[in-house]
């Protein structure tokens, strides 16, 4: 059974080598947003308390849909997978920009809105990113045409549109209100996947002092704004070492969580080149984090259908290792890809190969979900 969460050590956990070594109890850390709301400077407290514990587990898009259904109330692959929510929700805003009313993954933004509303109301927690359009071409993301960045900073020729962008995604942000009418906090995920090339703001289509850049003005802009309910994330794709991790980084004080994304791919059908690359990518975030007192995350992974039915707790477990991550999320279980044809999901449900390995991986004590965690967030 799982131990009580109310029973958090809150404290400096010692350790001799750095998996073993938590910034749990560190008070140096603070966020970047220094008029940041009391309830998110709460919630990135008990961000760090919950480290001690374990790790948050999330799942992109969980509400709104699952293998074979759509938008009914209540339903979530994890919950009738393993009793119970994720602890972590992840959506998406790109659309917002353009003024669409669904974003890029067809979730329309008022149900989006509700979602969110009704996992904070549980005790859950939502993160955000942002797939939206190069603002140079007006492509997609994946228009990875190099310059976009250059005229959108100020003084470029897209810097008006891409303020009314920034508009639109702080007006939904101070949207999001609890029953009290409080802003409701939010893990802000810009610009992700950074150390990859296929995205308008990756690596080689732009400058590192141009992506800072980009980086600085966004956040200064949104608290400009009045949002103050978010805590930002850095994150990377893959990366060899502390200097690649780093290239792009902003500095201490424009960032509040450190992560990188990591996928298993099918040719590695034992998950050891997965455990590997993801344990050697802990290690040296794990060190920043130390370093610079920030906490850290696997923002998003997963292995595309689950074919191991053992792969939670024998390899994305053993990925993590002792490390004191704050969340892990899971892609989403979008169902049949009819251009593909093939099933694209990345959390099981019922009937699927590695649900009984899944709920093992719900009962270890590490592993916190939604009820976890509910009484010690709300």
């Amino acid at each position: 059974m799982k131990k009580n969460i109310l029973t958090l050590i809150i404290a400096v956990f010692i350790g001799t080598s750095c998996s073993s070594k938590s910034i749990v109890g560190n008070t140096n850390l603070s966020l970047s947003d220094k008029k940041a709301t009391p309830e998110t400077v709460s919630l990135y407290k008990k961000l760090n308390q919950l480290t001690q514990k374990g790790y948050l587990f999330g799942h992109q898009d969980d509400l709104a849909y699952g293998v074979k259904w759509k938008y009914e109330n209540g339903r979530s692959d994890v919950k009738e997978t393993a009793g119970d929510y994720p602890a972590v929700y992840g959506w998406d805003i790109a659309g917002l920009e353009k003024d669409d009313s669904k974003n890029i993954d067809g979730v329309p933004f008022d149900k989006m809105k509700q979602y969110i509303k009704e996992a904070n109301e549980r005790g859950g927690i939502s993160t955000i990113s942002w797939h939206f359009d190069n603002p140079s071409t007006g492509k997609n993301a994946w228009d990875n045409t190099p310059g976009a960045i250059k005229t959108i900073l100020p003084g470029g020729e897209n810097h008006k549109k891409f303020t009314s962008w920034l508009d639109k995604a702080a007006g939904f942000f101070l949207s999001l209100k609890d029953k009290t009418g409080k802003n409701i906090p939010i893990l802000f995920r810009p610009y992700h996947e950074l150390t990859g090339g296929w995205f308008w703001w990756g690596k080689g289509n732009c400058t590192p002092e141009e992506f800072k850049s980009l980086w600085k003005f966004t956040l200064e802009y949104l608290q400009k704004k009045g949002v103050h309910n978010l805590i930002y994330i850095y994150n990377t794709s893959s990366f060899g070492t502390k200097e690649d991790f780093l290239a792009n980084y902003p500095g201490d004080n424009y960032a509040d969580i450190l992560s990188f994304d990591s996928y298993q791919n099918n040719d590695d059908k034992d998950g050891k080149k997965f455990i590997d690359e993801v344990q050697k990518q802990l290690k040296i975030v794990n060190e920043i984090g130390l370093e610079k007192h920030k906490l850290i995350a696997v923002a998003e992974a997963g292995y595309e259908a689950i074919p191991d039915p053992k792969w939670w707790t024998g390899t994305l477990n053993k990925a993590i290792g002792d490390y004191k991550i704050t969340y892990v999320l899971l892609w989403r279980n979008h169902g049949w890809q009819e251009k593909e044809q093939k099933m694209h999901y990345y959390a099981p449900f019922p009937g699927q190969v590695s649900e009984k390995d899944f709920i093992d991986f719900y009962n270890l004590d590490k592993t916190l979900f939604e009820k976890d965690i509910q009484k010690v967030l709300k």
